[in-house]
């Protein structure tokens, strides 16, 4: 009953939905109020007592290692086990097994790498131990259940069920959701299958279940957003800077806007809404940004209006244009008088010339 002291961190899979706009700074890596992403993942940890984690990847895995090395800068000891084949969410949690120090009984701390939450970690691994679960699972509460497999737990907090998504009203027996983080009893971990893909959701947690192990829910309703869109990664920035998504490694003191050191912003612009703007980037007299991220290096022009947007490194935003809802790719150049409005996508180096696409009606 010491609590956990290492974790395995998934990373991979989702991430692919960011790639084909920003090749240069692929996902896990892209600046999520001023740092990559996993920094705030890798710091709260280390703030909730982890010591040891093992990042288990499958994509750009080459990434990681050359910025995190061994974690000795956040206070981690940081280990890496790379997918020769994805192997699924059980799949990689058994293939880093040999790199565990716990004892069969002891915890250990199992988190996504696409979840931004403000998750009580010490809690969750409380509930393991005192109900003296082989599996505790985060639980979430989401107004449309839908969209997810459902987790129904009885009066005490046992799960009872795993149920796919939903077709009809009568389904929806609960708000629950799964919300990707676990704590797994270490002996557990050696039972899921090596060699071939397991899913978690689908086969570890149903056959566990099915087997009378006992799988413990807590719901824990502090923020939790799946970063696996362009705009939930926007949104999810923008919430780091403003402190609706707490986080240790934030560079800085939470407010309207994080601007990083060397970039320059002209007096006269406004930015609001937990907008970052990154190292070496400029922005122009009289522009507008909320809720939006700018890469680093990336040129925003004078009177430019960007709104819960994404602006690659080194790309450049023409005077006057509006951006809504877009994603600009590294290296594109949009001209002057353009107006980009949700679900726009602009590939790396492309380049709009001036007053080229309108979205707005004529009216």
């Amino acid at each position: 009953m010491h609590g956990a002291t290492e974790a395995i961190l998934l990373v991979g899979g989702k991430g692919t939905r960011l790639r084909p706009v920003t090749v240069h700074t692929p996902k896990p890596m892209v600046p999520a109020a001023g740092v990559p992403f996993l920094t705030h993942q890798l710091a709260r940890a280390r703030a909730a007592g982890i010591e040891h984690i093992v990042l288990a990847t499958s994509y750009l895995a080459e990434v990681f290692e050359p910025h995190f090395g061994d974690g000795s800068s956040l206070g981690l000891h940081l280990e890496y086990v790379t997918e020769d084949e994805p192997l699924g969410t059980g799949g990689a949690i058994r293939n880093v097994a040999p790199l565990l120090r716990s004892d069969p009984s002891d915890p250990v701390l199992i988190f996504n790498g696409d979840i931004l939450t403000g998750l009580d970690i010490p809690a969750l691994v409380a509930t393991h131990e005192s109900s003296s679960a082989d599996v505790s699972l985060h639980l979430t509460q989401v107004e449309d259940p839908r969209a997810y497999g459902l987790v129904p737990t009885d009066s005490t907090g046992r799960v009872t069920a795993f149920l796919e998504k939903p077709q009809t009203p009568e389904e929806i027996v609960t708000d629950q959701i799964n919300a990707g983080a676990y704590v797994f009893r270490r002996s557990v971990i050696d039972t899921i299958p090596t060699g071939r893909p397991v899913s978690v959701e689908r086969e570890t947690f149903p056959d566990l279940l099915a087997s009378g192990a006992h799988l413990q829910g807590m719901v824990d309703s502090t923020y939790w957003l799946d970063l696996g869109t362009p705009q939930a990664f926007v949104r999810g920035s923008a919430d780091l800077v403003l402190g609706r998504a707490p986080s240790p490694a934030v560079p800085g003191r939470c407010g309207d806007r994080l601007v990083l050191p060397t970039a320059r912003v002209a007096p006269d612009a406004k930015l609001t809404g937990g907008t970052v703007v990154g190292e070496g980037a400029t922005v122009g007299a009289g522009a507008r940004i909320e809720g939006s991220t700018i890469l680093s290096g990336a040129v925003i022009e004078p009177g430019a209006t960007i709104t819960d947007s994404l602006v690659g490194a080194d790309s450049v935003i023409g005077a006057r244009t509006i951006l809504a809802g877009a994603v600009i790719g590294d290296g594109a150049r949009v001209g002057a008088d353009n107006e980009l409005r949700a679900g726009a996508r602009v590939w790396c180096n492309a380049v709009l010339p001036d007053a080229c696409v309108r979205f707005s009606s004529d009216q």
